[in-house]
Formats: C-alpha cells, structure tokens, sequence
C-alpha cells in the first residue's frame, strides 16, 4: 500500500460542512457512525431490470456481494445503471453499450467509491460495465449473472438462442408445425439468466475469467444454482482486498491479461462480438490491441469447447465438465501464467489443481476439435479494414468459396425479398447485406446472419456464404463475414458491389475479395454518394456522428482512454 487516503475519506472524514451533510444524508438512510467511518465504500453496481430476463435475479445477487463486503470489512453502496436486453431492445443493444458505459464511469467518478463490484449478465451489460470501469481505474471486481438451465423438448435439450434459428428454418421450410413451434416457444428458455450457449453473454463471461477481472470458476456457474451466491459473496471480500492493496483495474488488464483472453476466446469457439468489446477495452486503457492479434494468436490456440451453436453441448454441462479452469489448464503452456488476478492469485496460481471432468464437453488437449482457433480476421478489396469469421460454426465447403452477389440494400429489403420465390439466388450465391454498421443501421445491429431462402432451404441447403458489416448473434451460426470495415455507409467498398459481382472467400489465406475490375469501382465509388440520415436528436445523433468502426470497437472517439478519476469532493455550499 502506498498509504495515500481513500477516495471516499474526501466524502466522509472531512470536518466542514460538506462533511456533516454527506454523513448526514446517510445516516437519514439509517446507517450510523459505526456503519461507514474508516471502511472502504464498496460501490455495487447493477444492473438488474425487468426488462432483461437475463438480469432479473441480480438484486439478490447484490445481497450475496454486500454480505461479502461486510464480512471483511467494507461498506457496500448498492446503485442502479442503464440496463441492456437484447431480447426486448430495439433497434439492437450495441447502440446502446457507449451510453450505458458512460453512466457506469460517471457514476463511479462522482461519487465516493473505493472499489466497485459489476453485476451483469446480459450481453453488452458486461463489456459495457467494464468500458465504464476501465476509465474510471479503481479496483474492480466483475460478478456475472450465470447462465440459464438447458432447455428440453420432447427428449431433447435445447439452448436459446442457437435451437430457434434451427428450428426457425425447420418451420419455414415446413419440416415442423406452428403446434411444435409454440411448445418450443414455452421450453427453450425454462430459468433467469443469460443465454446458455456458448453465444455473447457466454463468451463475454469466459472471456472475463480469463482476464483475470473474475473469480476463477465462475463464469459458468448456472444463474440458478446456490454456488453463484456463494461466490458472489467471495467476490465481496474480495473486492475490500483489493481496495486495500490498491490493485486498480489497469494492474489486472495488461497486454498479457488480453492476450489471455483471445487465447481462451478460440479455446472455446466464443462469440464474434468479444472481438468488438476486447478492443474497446483496449481503447480504453491505452493497450495496443491490433485487430491482426486475434488472427495471430487463432492458428496456435486449439479449439477446445464443444458447446452450440459450433457444438454439440451447453453451458449448464460446460460448468459440470470443468468450466473455465478446466480449458485454461488445457493450455496452460500458450497462457501468462504470472498475470495478476482479482482473486490475488496469478493465472498459474488460479489454474493449480483444475480438473477436466467430461472429455466430451471440454476436449483434452491432445484430442481438440481442431487443431487451430475459431475466430478469423480476414483482410482484401471488400475489408480493407479488416472483417470476421467463425469457421468454427461454417460449413467446411465454403472456406473456399466465389459465387454470384446477391445484395440486399438494407435489413427491410432484405426482410422483404428474401423468401420470394422469384429471388434469383441458388446454393452457390453469396448473399450480401449492408446499411448493417455502427452508422448505418444505427448501432451494429445482429442482422448479419442472413436468413437462407426459403425455397433453398426447401431443398435441402443448410449453408451458404453471406457477408455483411452489422454483426451476429453469437447464439447464431453459418459461413457468415460479419463486422466488414469500412462500412458501407460511410462509404467502405461493400456500398460498390452490385447484384452479379463475383465475390471470393479464402480463408486459408484470409482474403474476401470483390472480383470486378479496378476501372469499375472507380466509376461506381465516383457515383456513391451517402444515405441521408434521419433527422436524429440526443444520444442516437452523438452515436451516428462519434462511433469509430468495427475494426477499432466501436467505442466513441473521444472515450478512448483513461478519465481522471474524481478524489476529493468538490465544495459547492
């Protein structure tokens, strides 16, 4: 320790006025002296809502936290933040991650907050939180919400919301009836908590562990089991330890601590999105993250985790297997095993005595599903700026891949169109979407996983290569470019491509390449011109004229780096 006060003694040691009021207006909540003076605030941010069933249990979750922090000695301040759904809002919740990250970070630097304990669950709840947190810098530790039970289903177990894009195609193509749709409807989704493939929120609390901001085992513990409290409770205490070592997030979240995390994010064939928020986090602490580094690390990192959409099993099981520890222990020797954690332990340390269970779920290291990760970064005329694909969850015939363009202006058109019996498409086609960016949707939405023809799905295809610059559900799966840079609204090489352009994939080689002669696109680019926009007001107009691109995190620009945080209070009586 370096000895320096505590941010909060600025609030409640000071003997003026300002002074008396802070200490009285707690005490009008009735806490006395003995409840707050010489300890640790302990702030627990939440976001629990009802509007996010993932997030719906949290509040008792925060009471697991404050016991924690009692028990060794802090003084925990429980608040609320903006809460993120993907089920509910509209247009997606990425529009909405830089906001909620904002009211996290100025919440935390306004107020007297020693160290800060994250409760989410849903999927951008957790990246934003920890945007929010990483310009703030003070110890911080993350508590995720869990995911949900397997859902079942007449002798099968489903998982949400890989199984309804499944079975979504299977009643489009008449396979199944609106009688057995309606019965999915009431199983697949049978507990609170997060999605319990290995989708976004999955991912992102792997993803979290693996950083180091999590206890080690966490990530997979199912919302409703009893352990989650337990360790929600542990997580209390140890948040006091960290604010007494003065461990600040920017300790924990080195370069080695992100190189930790791509290496577990192939391991398990996570979501697509983690790419987007690891770089935004990145961004904020001043980390050199190149989109390149994901690629570099992809092709030495085995793919490990057999859970959907790219396997066969789901979180609840992953927990049973092992969990996390189980996968890092299995490649321990590509790890920093001497990066710092919040649970005062190193990575090396956490991992010491980690059992692997279940070889079907977590795949020993010797016998991978693949010998290479999940997550590509592809580069050529059509991304100049980079682009992403999950192999993982592809079919292996169109890894290599040239067809025909079929372009779709936008979401509506695409929605319009797709299932109609005239559209000239076949199974070799490349379906194409854009308007789907942080700009031109707005906010990135999960439109990326463009819906095969109802006629093709008729008869028989399952795959077919689509490339697009909004993103995807990381429940979702196919031979899908996602996060295509630039975008084509503000004027990236995907605004060119026309309906009959010839479109190449090589993923062995990382390239996505439009096949039409320099002389043509100069013409075309020389024609382009924007999309008006509409007539947007507060944060939405903010979002449109400040977000940087997918290759960057679409964090704002003027977010990128650290915040000073606020030490002492301010004097305004």
């Amino acid at each position: 320790m370096t000895g320096e006060p505590r941010r909060s003694g600025a609030w409640l040691e000071r003997r003026d006025l300002d002074g008396f009021l802070h200490r009285s207006w707690l005490k009008s909540e009735g806490f006395s002296d003995e409840s707050f003076r010489g300890k640790p605030v302990i702030g627990i941010c939440n976001s629990w809502s009802e509007l996010v069933n993932c997030n719906v249990h949290l509040r008792a979750v925060a009471e697991s936290v404050k016991r924690g922090v009692l028990q060794a000695g802090g003084f925990p301040l429980e608040f609320g933040v903006m809460s993120l759904g993907e089920t509910l809002m509209k247009p997606t919740t990425m529009l909405y991650r830089n906001l909620m990250a904002m009211d996290v970070e100025e919440t935390i630097r306004a107020n007297p907050l020693d160290g800060v304990v994250l409760l989410t669950g849903c999927d951008k709840t957790n990246p934003a939180s920890i945007m929010g947190a990483a310009s703030a810098d003070i110890p911080t530790i993350v508590v995720t919400g869990g995911p949900m039970l397997n859902g079942h289903w007449r002798g099968r177990e489903l998982g949400s919301c890989s199984d309804c894009w499944h079975f979504h195609e299977e009643l489009r193509a008449g396979r199944i009836s609106e009688r057995d749709w309606r019965e999915l409807e009431g199983s697949i989704s049978r507990s609170h908590g997060h999605c319990m493939t290995m989708g976004t929120a999955s991912t992102m609390a792997c993803v979290t562990e693996a950083l180091g901001l999590a206890l080690p085992g966490t990530a997979a513990i199912p919302a409703a089991d009893s352990r989650h409290k337990a360790f929600a409770e542990r997580a209390g205490r140890a948040i006091v330890d960290l604010v007494e070592q003065e461990v600040k997030l920017s300790d924990i979240l080195t370069r080695e601590a992100f190189e930790n995390a791509i290496r577990v994010l192939h391991a398990i064939s996570g979501s697509t999105n983690a790419i987007l928020h690891l770089t935004a986090y990145a961004g904020r602490l001043g980390v050199d993250l190149p989109l390149q580094l994901f690629d570099e690390l992809c092709s030495t990192t085995p793919w490990l985790v057999n859970l959907k959409p790219a396997g066969a099993h789901l979180m609840e099981d992953f927990y049973y297997a092992g969990g996390l520890p189980a996968v890092m222990a299995q490649i321990e020797d590509l790890l920093h095993l001497d990066a710092p954690t919040v649970s005062g332990a190193t990575v090396g340390e956490n991992l010491a005595g980690a059992e692997l269970i279940d070889e079907d779920v977590i795949r020993p290291r010797g016998r991978p599903l693949d010998e290479g990760g999940s997550l590509v970064v592809l580069r050529g005329s059509l991304c100049p700026d980079g682009a992403v694909m999950k192999i993982s969850a592809a079919e292996d015939r169109l890894l290599s891949h040239e067809g025909r363009a079929v372009v779709f202006e936008d979401n509506d058109d695409l929605a319009a169109r797709i299932d109609d019996p005239d559209l000239d498409v076949d199974a070799d086609s490349v379906l194409v979407l854009r308007h789907g960016g942080p700009v031109g949707a707005p906010g990135m939405p999960e439109w990326g996983h463009l819906p095969i023809p109802a006629k093709l799905l008729r008869a028989g295809v399952t795959d077919m290569l689509r490339i697009s610059d909004a993103r995807m559900s990381g429940t979702s799966y196919g031979a899908v470019v996602l996060h295509v840079a630039p975008e084509a609204a503000v004027g990236g090489p995907l605004a060119l491509v026309q309906t009959g352009d010839r479109v190449r994939l090589d993923v062995d080689g990382r390239r996505l390449d439009l096949v039409v002669d320099e002389s043509e696109l100069a013409r075309r680019r020389a024609a382009w011109s924007p999309r008006e926009r509409p007539d947007e007001r507060g944060y939405r107009r903010l979002y449109a004229e400040r977000v940087l691109q997918a290759n960057e995190g679409c964090d704002f620009d003027f977010l990128r780096g650290g915040s000073p945080v606020v030490r002492e209070s301010k004097t305004y009586l």
